[in-house]
């Protein structure tokens, strides 16, 4: 049996995260012929179309998106392999591409990653902030960080820390609506949605003795970013499920009120997550160690 086409598997990943033949040219200082060749190369080794290719758009066939995750990791390997040979002889280099929510990137990731550079002046940092879904492995990311309950996946996942929620409204709301008792009085209320999650419609609460509840909710708004239904619970129009960091500022000030403080609202944490496959470039682990130390850390302080 002939050795796998390492080169163009490693061409496959650059241009499923570039999303373009000249993109991944461009990054890997190659023409686009030799992309092109590489994955016709590719295509007919295997027996399948990996994309399909229009005038403007490349899109991952079937087989494509089946395939992306195992090139990725080809390339991961590859990259990892390579450093390794050359780790005891000089530092960490290179790019490292990382994903997280928006607020809690701006105020526990971008300060981390500002001492992780000090400490590491050969690495850069692709930081992309968004409360939205990010394709992990289709994007090119070497490191995520989701606050959530995560479902079952082939990606490689590590617990940080708990993240605590509160149901939340205005004391106006509560006064005017009434302050419930059990959260399956929250049925009858003006409920805000959080859209990225696998089921927004749904919020699961337990306390201590095992007690469980859930509760479908209903209400004006859904949205996939926590901080748009601030100034709606300010004006005291519904409620909210969201986390501590989020809303501390309010509660201290008094704008916002929680409820049902016995009830523990799902397992929400914070995990980084990382594409599959054991090996990983000395940049990636370096930053992988260096966040996961410090925002560990900073879970248990500050009780996200």
């Amino acid at each position: 049996m002939k050795l796998p086409d390492f080169e163009a598997w490693a061409i496959f990943a650059s241009v499923v995260e570039h999303r373009s033949f000249s993109g991944a040219a461009e990054a890997l200082a190659v023409s686009k012929a030799t992309v092109s060749k590489a994955i016709t190369r590719l295509e007919a080794r295997l027996g399948t179309s990996l994309f399909h290719r229009t005038s403007r758009r490349l899109t991952l066939t079937d087989s494509g998106r089946a395939l992306a995750e195992h090139a990725q990791r080809i390339r991961s390997e590859g990259e990892a392999a390579e450093e390794a040979a050359f780790e005891s002889a000089s530092a960490p280099v290179g790019l490292v591409r990382v994903a997280a929510p928006l607020t809690f990137g701006i105020q526990a990731v971008a300060p981390a990653l500002a001492e992780f550079l000090t400490l590491h002046p050969g690495i850069k940092v692709d930081l992309r902030l968004s409360d939205a879904f990010v394709d992990i492995v289709g994007d090119g990311i070497d490191v995520a960080l989701r606050i959530a309950e995560l479902p079952d996946s082939s990606l490689r996942a590590r617990r940080l820390g708990p993240v605590t929620a509160h149901i939340i409204a205005s004391p106006d709301y509560w006064d005017r609506v009434g302050r419930p008792r059990h959260p399956a009085d929250l049925a009858s209320h003006a409920c805000f949605a959080y859209t990225n999650t696998a089921t927004p419609d749904i919020w699961r609460f337990r306390r201590a003795g095992g007690e469980e509840a859930v509760v479908r909710i209903d209400g004006p708004i859904r949205t996939d970013s926590g901080d748009a239904m601030l100034p709606a619970l300010r004006a005291g129009l519904g409620v909210a499920r969201l986390p501590d960091f989020l809303v501390a500022e309010d509660l201290a000030a008094g704008r916002l009120e929680p409820v049902l403080p016995e009830w523990t609202i799902g397992a929400i944490g914070l995990h980084l997550l990382t594409p599959p496959g054991t090996l990983r470039p000395a940049r990636v682990e370096a930053l992988i160690d260096f966040l996961s130390e410090n925002l560990k850390r900073m879970c248990t302080e500050a009780h996200f």
